[in-house]
């Protein structure tokens, strides 16, 4: 895709107001479609993951869960291997004489990513969870593990981060882990609910499902995986005829509140939170498992500045009702440039 040369001023203003939408969708095409840029030497010479995925298969209980389990980790790892993501599972194979416990095996497995600035890591608890009334835990095979003690173990990582928990009783997990540049899923809104949290199951499924990519951008995000797996859920309580025992939340803003996906129809929200609490979904969009071809050769530094970028214009987006029509045109003029310039450097690099 060529562009035209953006030098100057009131680039934006050059357009009728009807086309703006076509503007905007412009954007978005050039930021799904394009999103290509030269590797750095690095990543050529290296070839390192640009991601990082740790899959944890915690106590299964009875002999029926471990099959159901040990296909979820599957799904995962095979994921992680097309997106060609370093993978880590934790508890899938019995315990060997002299390994270290699942508890220590997790910890060490984050903790080694705290030097990590732009590598996101992504973790995801597959098994079973309790909650007393105060404290909520995914149990492991040995000592568990809480949602504070996740919480501390997490407190120095600084690089994007997604945590799944695939469990029954994980609610309170979202509300713990909750902050800045992270996507936190849990399987169930509250600790109360404690039966058997199919989630998981379609989660996995969904999570490199090229049907689930609702932008049409070649690859399958995290929050539409999320969209997608929801809906499979509630066709699967439809189905049986049985209420559903679990719903699924989604906080990406670091408010603690969770955001359900019949919020949602496609990728556009259609409810508002309470006290006027924005929407989650938009860090979301930008976890990718399995990256398009195109995804792949960006490098981390083009992929941080353009999802700064989309989050910008999105959240503009979402001001346009409280902005004038000339206020709304300055602030969207930069992005677009910024945007466009970005796929254009892309697009000479690869010459």
């Amino acid at each position: 895709m060529e562009f035209a040369p953006l030098e100057g001023v009131g680039v934006m203003r050059r357009f009728p107001l009807q086309m703006i939408a076509e503007i905007c969708f412009m954007i978005a095409t050039v930021a799904s479609c394009a999103r290509a840029a030269t590797e750095t030497p690095d990543a050529q010479t290296e070839g390192a993951a640009a991601q990082k995925l740790i899959v944890v298969v915690g106590a299964s209980g009875t002999p029926e869960f471990a099959p159901l389990f040990r296909q979820w980790a599957e799904r995962w790892s095979q994921a992680a291997k097309t997106g060609k993501a370093e993978c880590q599972i934790i508890g899938l194979e019995p315990p060997q004489s002299g390994q270290k416990p699942e508890r220590e095996l997790l910890q060490t497995a984050i903790e080694s990513h705290a030097g990590e600035a732009r590598k996101p890591l992504w973790i995801v608890l597959i098994g079973h969870g309790t909650f007393d009334g105060k404290t909520a835990r995914f149990n492991l095979t040995g000592a568990d593990v809480s949602s504070k003690e996740l919480a501390k173990w997490l407190s120095n990582i600084n690089s994007p981060l997604a945590i799944i928990d695939c469990s029954a009783c994980s609610g309170p997990f979202l509300a713990e882990l909750s902050g800045p540049r992270r996507v936190i899923i849990t399987a169930t809104r509250t600790g109360s609910e404690r039966n058997f949290a199919h989630f998981g199951d379609f989660l996995s499924s969904a999570i490199a499902d090229s049907s689930a990519d609702l932008d049409k951008d070649a690859q399958t995000s995290l929050f539409e995986a999320y969209l997608k797996a929801n809906s499979l859920l509630r066709e699967f309580y439809t189905d049986a005829g049985r209420l559903a025992t679990e719903h699924a939340l989604l906080d990406d803003n670091g408010d603690r509140q969770g955001t359900p996906a019949d919020w949602f129809q496609g990728l556009r929200p259609t409810k508002s939170a309470k006290a006027g609490a924005a929407i989650d979904g938009d860090f979301a969009r930008r976890f990718v498992l399995v990256p398009s071809p195109s995804e792949q050769l960006l490098s981390s530094a083009d992929r941080e500045k353009r999802d700064a970028l989309e989050l910008r214009l999105a959240d503009l987006r979402k001001r346009k009702g409280q902005l004038s029509e000339e206020e709304y045109l300055a602030q969207l003029e930069p992005l677009a440039i910024e945007l466009a310039r970005l796929s254009q450097n892309k697009h000479d690099n690869q010459k």
